[in-house]
């Protein structure tokens, strides 16, 4: 049974960091992909980025290229999201998910399992 825990959310002021961790367990992850995306309220889920297990390679959406980092400890089976610079707007609940290789990272269906979410609250 695959689980994925998230960890690391809190209140933080506008120009702050956060380091968010996915711990992912319950399978081999090498033909799969980890992504976070985050929901604020009365929002869609959107998209925050994406790596892929094996290769690491990387993906961003705009609003956060440059501010957040997404890397992982095969290791540890866990992905991890650097967040810096942080600005009220990011304030939301981040959660962590996995997708097979190959799909769209962007769509929020191809993602097979989820986190429970951490709440990320900047302040102004």
């Amino acid at each position: 049974q695959v689980q994925l825990v998230e960890s690391g959310g809190g209140l933080v002021q506008a120009g702050g960091s956060l380091r968010l961790s996915c711990a992912a367990s319950g399978r081999t992850f090498s033909n799969y992909a980890m992504g976070w995306f985050r929901q604020a309220p009365g929002k869609e889920h959107e998209f925050v980025a994406s790596i892929s297990w094996t290769a690491g390679n990387t993906l961003y959406v705009d609003s956060v290229k440059g501010r957040f980092t997404i890397s992982r400890d095969n290791a540890k089976n866990t992905v991890y999201l650097q967040m810096n610079s942080l600005k009220p707007e990011d304030t939301a609940v981040y959660r962590c998910a996995v997708r097979p290789l190959g799909t769209s990272p962007y769509n929020i269906k191809r993602y097979d399992y989820w986190g429970q979410g951490t709440q990320v609250t900047v302040s102004s």
